[in-house]
C-alpha cells in the first residue's frame, strides 16, 4: 500500500514560537505559527491542510462515483471549510462543511445529491475524519 509522509518543524513556545510544515513529495512548505492557526495570522495550518486533502480526496470520489453510473463529469469544484472550536477536550475540529458544484451532462439533480452523499461517506479523508461530530454537504450541478 502507499504511505505518504509530511513534517513538521517548531521552535519556541507555543505563542511566541513559529513552524515550517512540508509535504514529503515537496510540492508544498509553508510556515504555520499560532496565529496563523488559532487567529488569523500569517501562514498555514495543519486544519487548512485537512481542508484540502478533505476537498481533493472528496472531489476524486465523487468523480469516480459518477463514472460507475456512467456519467462524465465536466469538472468538480469542492471547498472544504474546518472549523476549530472549544471543546471540553480543548481545540477540536468541530465541524466540516463540504461544498461542491459540478457540471454533469444529462444528471438530474436528485441523483447528483444521492451521488454526493455517497462520495461523502465513501471519500478516504471523510472516513478518517469519522470523529469530527459533523460534517455537512451542499451539492449543486452547474450548467451543462
Amino acid at each position: 500500500m502507499t504511505i505518504r509522509d509530511a513534517s513538521a518543524e517548531w521552535q519556541g513556545t507555543l505563542k511566541e514560537g513559529s513552524g515550517r510544515l512540508r509535504l514529503g513529495s515537496g510540492v508544498f512548505e509553508g510556515a504555520f505559527s499560532f496565529p496563523s492557526r488559532f487567529e488569523n495570522g500569517p501562514g498555514t495550518n495543519p486544519e487548512e491542510l485537512i481542508a484540502a486533502a478533505h476537498a481533493g480526496c472528496f472531489s476524486m470520489a465523487l468523480s469516480a462515483i459518477l463514472g460507475r453510473e456512467g456519467h462524465v463529469p465536466g469538472s468538480i469544484h469542492t471547498i472544504a471549510k474546518v472549523h476549530l472550536g472549544a471543546t471540553a477536550a480543548g481545540p477540536t475540529i468541530t465541524r466540516i462543511e463540504l461544498e461542491t458544484e459540478a457540471s454533469v451532462a444529462g444528471l438530474a439533480a436528485d441523483d447528483f445529491e444521492r451521488l454526493a452523499q455517497a462520495a461523502k461517506a465513501t471519500c478516504l479523508v471523510s472516513r478518517a475524519l469519522a470523529g469530527v461530530a459533523t460534517i455537512t454537504l451542499r451539492a449543486s450541478l452547474t450548467d451543462h
